[in-house]
């Protein structure tokens, strides 16, 4: 007649290797979950350092159209000034000259200036640059290259935000590794489940995280 404990033992073997079943199958979905989090993390902090690199490429060329757009008004202050000194001094044919050599950017608010009569009309604008004719292709340029180095800068700071969130997916997930592992180490049944649910838990949690987050494929 067997006694109490051997019936026990075929049960308790059982048990046993169900639990080593699930740490083995935890440590394998543990450790791809791990490799993924770290390559998407390497992915997306490429993405964030690329976003970067394209927002200072865009602020330098921002300056340099900047910059040649305030020697074209340089330029067109100093030659409407000459003008109007030429003009006043009763010098035509000077004023002609200064009068062919506006820029063609200039050219049009110039116009529309002296369809104004400024020199009768109180109301009219005190220069040409306060119409609305003067308009510089390097400003309009210039506005759109700070637009797109402000699109790559926020572009590179989601792409950090997804980094980070991405590492903290491969600490959790060696985290689940690590109780996987360690339930194979405890003799006692009790704390063996205990502590193998509470690596599927963290497992199954993190797993629900990174499926919110967007994916970064080469």
């Amino acid at each position: 007649m067997l006694s109490p404990m051997s019936d026990a033992t075929p049960d308790a073997d059982l048990s046993r290797r169900r639990l080593e079943l699930v740490a083995t199958v935890l440590l394998a979905f543990a450790t791809l979950g791990t490799a993924w989090s770290a390559y998407q993390s390497r992915e997306w902090t490429g993405e964030q350092s690329q976003g970067y690199s394209r927002a200072t490429k865009n602020r330098i060329a921002v300056n340099r159209t900047s910059a040649l757009a305030n020697r074209q008004v340089q330029i067109d202050v100093a030659t409407f000034v000459q003008w109007v000194d030429t003009r006043e001094r009763g010098d035509a044919k000077l004023a002609h000259f200064y009068r062919e050599r506006f820029r063609d950017e200039f050219e049009p608010a110039f116009a529309a200036w002296l369809a104004t009569n400024p020199l009768t009309n109180p109301n009219a604008p005190e220069t040409p640059f306060a119409m609305p004719q003067y308009r510089l292709a390097a400003n309009a340029e210039a506005d759109r290259l700070e637009a797109a180095a402000a699109v790559d800068s926020n572009t590179a700071k989601d792409a950090n935000e997804r980094a980070n969130a991405y590492m903290l997916g491969v600490v959790l997930f060696a985290s689940a590794l690590f109780f996987a592992g360690l339930s194979t180490k405890l003799e006692g049944q009790g704390p063996r489940k205990a502590v193998l649910a509470l690596g599927c838990v963290l497992f199954l949690g993190t797993l629900v995280y990174l499926a919110t987050l967007p994916i970064r494929v080469v």
